[in-house]
């Protein structure tokens, strides 16, 4: 009996004994992922769950990722089948106000600017080596949208997913470090301070336009590029479930319920890809890059079109809100915000980088339904 005893005490320790540098490495870029959330509060909701993740995935022997593991099971159940990013569209739906981008449509063309950065990143990216697809993939980072990015990555390049996750996440909280000094470097303190207040004489949008234009946007959007309704369907069904005014508990389960669990569920599965022997790589720190130049030609396409909307409107627009043509909602309107009021304290800028911000949203959705509608036209996918 002791013999017996004394020899399943071999297997204890066999953790120690299997863990490589890239463990280590990667256990400690998990605890630095916590650190991130809990001490400087970047994205607490989502760090936290992809940090621990990382830890747990990079333990030797627990067998998590294997088939019937944990955190397998949660990935197979959620990221595979794409089913937790969809679920977090409904509740960001149900948390938008399209209100502001409803009082001026022309913001519109700000969201549409904002997300250049697709566009110029799959062009870097083709040019490094990446195949079409993954290249695709990596560019979908400048649409500063987790679940769009990731709802790309897990359906075309699951192996880029670890990567491509978290950078989208890590530069939406950026966000606030990334855009000023792009705004400040492109626009002049005249700029910077012309005063955007709303006026007297604007005209409030009725429940009837409101409930209609999530329909509207669906129908018609769904029928340019099909391949992208479920991003844009989920997320246009949380917006008319908050705009009908008549399910209020859907509504407040959406937005905090779900949208809680499923984040949870999914920091897990997203820090669960982030195995050393696959996560260490060159290609890793090339997305990390490219993710980075995403964010800041976004930024710079979105202030340089306000500029020339400045220039039209001879003068009546602050060009700063053009770098809230971003999905990082509400996070870059209130940068745009906070900028406007250093040049100018009766400044209010809000509403409108709101309204470029929501815009923002619809656009980073559309041009990943329309990327997906040209490589399926290319007999890629």
């Amino acid at each position: 009996m002791i013999e017996a005893i004394l020899s399943g005490l071999h297997g204890l320790g066999e953790g120690f004994a299997n863990l490589e540098w890239y463990n280590v490495v990667m256990i400690a870029v998990g605890c630095g992922l916590l650190a991130l959330a809990i001490r400087k509060e970047v994205e607490p909701l989502l760090l936290v769950p992809i940090g621990f993740g990382a830890i747990l995935a990079n333990i030797p022997l627990a067998g998590l990722m294997e088939s019937g593991g944990f955190l397998k099971t949660i990935y197979d159940a959620g990221v595979a089948t794409e089913l937790f990013p969809l679920l977090i569209f409904i509740g960001i739906g149900a948390m938008t106000d399209f209100g502001p981008l409803l009082e001026n449509p022309r913001i519109l063309l700000l969201g549409a600017a904002g997300q250049f950065g697709i566009f110029i990143t799959i062009i870097l990216a083709l040019a490094c080596g990446f195949g079409k697809v993954d290249a695709t993939s990596i560019g979908i980072i400048g649409a500063c949208d987790g679940p769009t990015a990731i709802f790309f990555a897990s359906r075309y390049s699951p192996d880029l997913l670890a990567a491509i996750s978290v950078a989208a996440y890590s530069y939406m909280a950026l966000v606030p470090v990334i855009q000023p000094p792009i705004m400040r470097l492109l626009t002049s303190k005249r700029e910077r301070a012309i005063n955007m207040t709303p006026t007297k004489n604007a005209r409030p949008i009725s429940k009837s336009v409101r409930i209609a234009f999530p329909i509207v946007v669906t129908v018609f959007g769904g029928l340019i590029a099909p391949l992208g309704l479920p991003l844009l369907g989920t997320i246009m069904l949380g917006n008319l479930m908050r705009e009908s005014g008549v399910v209020e508990r859907l509504v407040k389960v959406s937005e905090d319920e779900i949208a809680s669990g499923v984040t949870l569920l999914l920091g897990l599965a997203v820090g669960a890809t982030m195995d050393g022997a696959r996560f260490l790589k060159a290609e890793t720190l090339m997305i990390l890059g490219f993710g980075f130049l995403a964010i800041c030609a976004d930024t710079v396409c979105g202030v340089l079109l306000g500029k020339l909307m400045c220039w039209l409107s001879r003068g009546k627009v602050n060009p700063l809100i053009g770098a809230a043509g971003i999905s990082a909602y509400p996070m870059a309107a209130r940068v745009v915000q906070s900028e406007g009021l250093k040049y100018n304290n009766q400044n209010f800028l809000l509403m409108h980088a709101v309204g470029a911000n929501t815009g923002g949203q619809i656009g980073s959705v559309m041009a990943a339904a329309i990327m997906m509608s040209i490589l399926k036209g290319m007999g890629i996918i």
